[in-house]
């Protein structure tokens, strides 16, 4: 997918830049596979703000993405590429043999018209779904599970993939894009390829409203509010911080303080962490 510009007929304009979506094959999605989204504005269910700079956006409808892949054997038809307006991804509508349709993430390459499968007797193709012990070591990967039948839930972003680097022991060895190589059971599945869509962290904003329709809103310094705001408030001009490190609102040291449990169980499965450590 390309990446267009526009005349600077305004001065946010200048810079702004867009996809072109040039892969995008439908404007509507299937009826069937969407279910409507209700804003709660960061509030959890007794109204209070749990996560702040939220609120406002366009309206979106929710996309039901089969990250599971479980329906094995049976071979399945791109029907179209779509955008989802609930990840940085596109989506792929696909229909199997038998009738049913479902929206998978849309690999790099994957076209309409093209088959895809899951199950272990599935080819090593782009948007094919297979358990890692039947993927050649090598092969880029994305939507991995980490518990068998979970679903996938690692590398689902526009653009990335994943390396299968070993298998041994029941475990298979995977690079993920931060850096950190992780061992996963090697019945969990994983699709085949790189995620599509891969110019979508070179689009520009451009403007601040693009951002509130994002339903994103202004973030403030906690440097300008008062003391009773923030520990950072308060004082004559631009005063420091004032505390041994930068703290979050409600105390907590911030910017760079490790919060992963010392005694993880799951730190038996990092190989190397992404730091290179």
């Amino acid at each position: 997918m390309g990446i267009k510009t526009y005349n600077p007929y305004t001065p946010s304009r200048r810079h702004m830049t867009g996809s072109d979506f040039s892969e995008i094959t439908a404007t509507k999605p299937e009826k069937s596979l969407v279910v409507s989204l209700k804003k709660n504005s960061g509030r959890n269910n007794q109204g209070k703000i749990t996560v702040r700079h939220r609120g406002g956006g366009n309206r979106r409808k929710y996309r039901l993405i089969d990250f599971k892949r479980y329906k094995d054997d049976v071979p399945a038809t791109v029907k179209t590429i779509e955008y989802d307006p609930n990840r940085t991804a596109n989506i792929a509508l696909i229909c199997y043999a038998d009738g049913e349709k479902s929206y998978i993430l849309a690999p790099e390459g994957l076209k309409v018209g093209m088959k895809v499968m899951n199950g272990v007797n599935a080819e090593i193709r782009p948007g094919n779904c297979l358990p890692l012990a039947n993927i050649p070591v090598g092969t880029m990967i994305h939507n991995i599970e980490m518990h068998p039948g979970k679903g996938g839930q690692l590398v689902r972003s526009a653009g990335v993939g994943a390396q299968l680097m070993a298998k041994e022991n029941g475990y298979a060895t995977v690079r993920l894009p931060s850096g950190e190589m992780r061992m996963i059971a090697d019945n969990c599945r994983a699709t085949i390829g790189n995620i599509g869509n891969g110019d979508h962290n070179l689009v520009t904003i451009g403007k601040a409203g693009r951002v509130r329709h994002m339903g994103f809103r202004p973030t403030v310094r906690g440097s300008v509010m008062n003391p009773n705001d923030h520990p950072h408030g308060g004082g004559e001009g631009k005063a420091p911080v004032g505390r041994p490190g930068p703290s979050t609102p409600w105390g907590k040291p911030a910017m760079g303080l490790k919060t992963r449990k010392k005694n993880k169980k799951s730190d038996k499965f990092i190989v190397r962490r992404r730091n290179g450590k």
